[in-house]
């Protein structure tokens, strides 16, 4: 039997991709539009994992109107917007079948204007899929009405301004994206009060059981894989919702258990700095007075 290449294709170009997709060739050599029911994605590469050279915006709702969104907390029927930036591994889902528009932007478009350095502030290029942005009626008709601004200025005769407009209108997506994930995570805090309180419960384990002799100090990393969130998302959301990042979130609780042993226990302030994973005393004592204003010995000894 013939093994299968599992390494991802690599697709440079948007000529490509359209290539790829069975698509026309794109009107700009740099950014395209396309409706997302006219790609044909031949079954050979439904084998295969793929990156992109370059930024994919979609707007995107299901045939019967309905997407799922992360752990099946809700049914969306307004449609939904994912972002991905260059060089991500994707892969292409057989049985999907979406509505929709999807922009491709090559980072090239954009040099020479803010936005190339800019869109790298908007964490959502690298949320996961389950992790889409759901949009209300108003800010779909919002969100469709630039997409088609876009369309309008790719389909007219391009001319020396005509970049200037396009790269103007794509900010401006972003900038609306942003606020509307803020949003979202303002109307979805009973989920996401859900999800803070299973991280608590995560890292509370974690400290009890003593994962951090065998494991080390937990990471961003561990505590998203364990909520089935991306990195990104788990520090955005946590943002909103209390302040703090993940890894801020992580320090605190750290900080709660190593007052525990400080008060509670005979350790010495390098055994406790073992007991939370840390490889050096030092490094856990800097932390502890960066949070607490006090060195961990004067903490213990105001106890005593």
């Amino acid at each position: 039997m013939e093994k299968k290449n599992s390494s991802p294709l690599k697709i440079s170009s948007i000529s490509e991709l359209h290539s790829v997709l069975q698509l026309p060739k794109p009107l700009h050599p740099l950014i395209s539009l396309v409706d997302n029911t006219k790609m044909s994605i031949d079954k050979h590469y439904l084998d295969r994992s793929f990156t992109l050279g370059f930024f994919k915006i979609s707007y995107k709702f299901s045939e019967n109107g309905k997407m799922g969104y992360g752990q099946g907390y809700y049914d969306f029927n307004e449609g939904g917007m994912m972002f991905t930036a260059p060089n991500q591994v994707l892969t292409a889902d057989e049985n999907a079948e979406y509505f929709g528009y999807t922009i491709f932007i090559h980072p090239d478009f954009l040099r020479n204007y803010p936005l190339s350095k800019n869109i790298k502030k908007y964490g959502f290029f690298s949320y996961d899929t389950n992790e889409a942005l759901h949009l209300s009626e108003k800010e779909k008709i919002l969100i469709l009405g630039l997409l088609n601004n876009i369309n309008d200025e790719l389909n007219t005769a391009i001319d020396e301004i005509s970049q200037d407009v396009i790269v103007s209108y794509i900010d401006v997506l972003l900038n609306y994206s942003n606020r509307f994930y803020k949003r979202q995570f303002i109307t979805r805090k009973i989920v996401n009060n859900d999800l803070l309180a299973n991280m608590d419960e995560i890292l509370d384990n974690y400290f009890n059981k003593q994962q951090t002799l065998t494991k080390g100090l937990p990471t961003v990393e561990f505590l998203a894989s364990e909520l089935n969130l991306s990195t990104h998302y788990l520090s955005d959301m946590l943002r909103n919702l209390t302040g703090q990042n993940a890894q801020q979130h992580i320090h605190e609780k750290l900080i709660e258990k190593a007052k525990e042993y400080l008060t509670t226990t005979n350790f010495s302030v390098s055994e406790v700095a073992y007991q939370l994973g840390f490889e050096h005393s030092q490094s856990f004592s800097k932390l502890f007075k960066k949070k607490t204003h006090m060195t961990p010995l004067s903490y213990k000894l105001s106890f005593n």
